[in-house]
C-alpha cells in the first residue's frame, strides 16, 4: 500500500503534544525510548517487594488504561506494568509505520529485553491477545503465564458487528470514516464503541464515562490516530490470512506457557464459539467463559477475572511459590528478632 492512501502523519519527532493522558490513583506514567520506537508505560507500586512482574497489552483503539481496573486487584499478586502500544494512547507511532501483528509483538519483545523484566506473566486482550501469542510462541523464555482477554485469534466466519472495524483495513476508507463522521461528539462515538465493547454499557460509571470521553477527544486531535488504527486493523486481517509457521492458530499450539483464556458471551467482535478451538489449541490452558460478558471482560469484569487468574497461578505453582517466599522471609526475621531479643538479654 502506498504512503498517499492514508493522510500525512508527521514524524514523531515534531508530533504535538495533545492533552494529557488519564492516569488512576496510584499509578503512574514513563517513556521509554527503544529501537525505532517509543512506547509509554503505565504501572502501579506493588503491594509487596519481589512480586513477579506482570505485563499488559491492549487492543485495537485501546490503551494501557483499559487495563487499570485489574491492575489494582492484582497488586497484591503482580508487579503490573501495562503499555500503550505504538500508535495507542500516549505512545508515538513507530519509527517504521509498521502496525503489523508482528510489529507490535516486536515493540513488546524489545520493551522486555530492554527492561529485564521477563519472564512475565502476559496478558493481552482482542489485538493484544494477538500480539501476545506470537511473543509466547516465538520467545518462551519471556512468559510464565498468558492470559488471554478475547483474543483477535483467525475465525472463518466473522462475528456481523466486526465486519466495519474489519473495513478500515481497506485503503480510503479510514479517510473515508473521518469525513462522514465528522459532526459526530466525542460523547456520541464513545456510546457507539460501548456498545460495541462491553456486554451491558449500563455497567459503566458516570465517571468512567466522562473519562472516556475526555480521552477520546484527545485522541481526536493526534494526527496519527486514524492512521494507525486503520493499518494496526490491516495488520490483524494479515494475520488471518497467514499459513504455516507464521499462522496465529499455528503460533497458539507452540504457546509454552500456562494459558488462561477468558471469553465473552456478548463478544460481538471475537466469536464465542472459538473459545472451544482456543481451549483445544493452547496446550496448557484453562477456560473461563463469562456469559453476559462483552469484548472487554477485564473491564466489566475484572473481580472474576483477577480470581481466575489468581487460579492460574495457584494450578501453575506460582502462589505456593510466592507463599514459600514470604515465610521464609517472615521466618528469617522473627529469627533476627530472637537473636536480638537473646542480645539485649545477655547484655543485661
Amino acid at each position: 500500500m502506498s504512503s498517499t492512501e492514508l493522510p500525512f502523519v508527521p514524524p514523531a519527532n515534531v508530533l504535538p503534544k495533545v492533552g494529557t493522558v488519564g492516569v488512576a490513583e496510584g499509578e503512574r506514567l514513563r517513556s521509554v525510548e527503544l529501537p525505532g520506537v517509543t512506547l509509554t508505560i503505565r504501572s502501579r507500586p506493588p503491594a509487596r517487594e519481589d512480586l513477579p512482574p506482570a505485563l499488559f497489552v491492549h487492543g485495537l483503539g485501546g490503551s494501557s488504561q483499559n487495563w487499570s481496573a485489574l491492575m489494582a486487584l492484582l497488586d497484591g499478586d503482580v508487579d503490573g506494568q501495562a503499555l500503550d502500544l505504538p500508535g495507542f494512547g500516549d505512545s508515538p507511532p513507530p519509527d517504521d509505520g509498521n502496525y503489523s501483528v508482528t510489529g507490535h509483538a516486536r515493540a513488546v519483545i524489545r520493551y522486555l529485553d530492554a527492561s529485564g523484566r521477563g519472564p512475565v506473566h502476559l496478558f493481552g486482550n482482542s489485538l493484544g491477545g494477538a500480539v501476545t501469542t506470537r511473543v509466547a510462541a516465538v520467545r518462551p523464555d519471556l512468559v510464565r503465564t498468558l492470559t488471554l482477554v478475547s483474543p483477535a485469534l483467525p475465525e472463518i466466519r466473522v462475528q456481523r458487528a466486526a465486519v466495519p472495524t474489519g473495513l478500515l483495513a481497506v485503503p480510503g476508507v479510514a479517510l473515508l470514516f473521518t469525513r462522514l463522521t465528522r459532526e459526530w461528539t466525542a460523547e456520541q462515538r464513545v456510546r457507539g464503541v460501548m456498545a460495541l465493547c462491553y456486554g451491558d454499557p449500563g455497567r459503566v460509571t458516570p465517571e468512567g464515562f466522562r473519562n472516556a470521553v475526555q480521552e477520546m477527544e484527545r485522541r481526536l486531535r493526534l494526527p496519527y490516530f486514524w492512521d494507525a488504527m486503520a493499518r494496526s486493523a490491516r495488520g490483524i486481517v494479515n494475520a488471518y490470512t497467514l499459513g504455516g509457521q507464521q499462522g496465529l492458530w499455528r503460533q497458539a499450539e507452540r504457546v509454552l506457557a500456562p494459558t488462561l483464556l477468558v471469553y465473552g458471551g456478548r463478544d460481538q467482535l471475537v466469536g464465542f464459539r472459538m473459545a472451544q478451538k482456543a481451549g483445544r489449541a493452547f496446550r496448557d490452558s484453562r477456560l473461563v467463559t463469562l456469559p453476559d460478558a462483552g469484548h472487554v471482560a477485564m473491564m466489566e469484569y475484572p473481580e472474576t477475572v483477577a480470581m481466575a487468574f489468581r487460579e492460574l497461578l495457584e494450578d501453575a505453582g506460582e502462589l505456593g511459590a510466592q507463599r514459600a517466599r514470604r515465610a521464609d522471609r517472615a521466618g528469617a526475621g522473627g529469627d533476627a528478632v530472637d537473636r536480638e531479643g537473646t542480645d539485649e538479654s545477655m547484655g543485661g
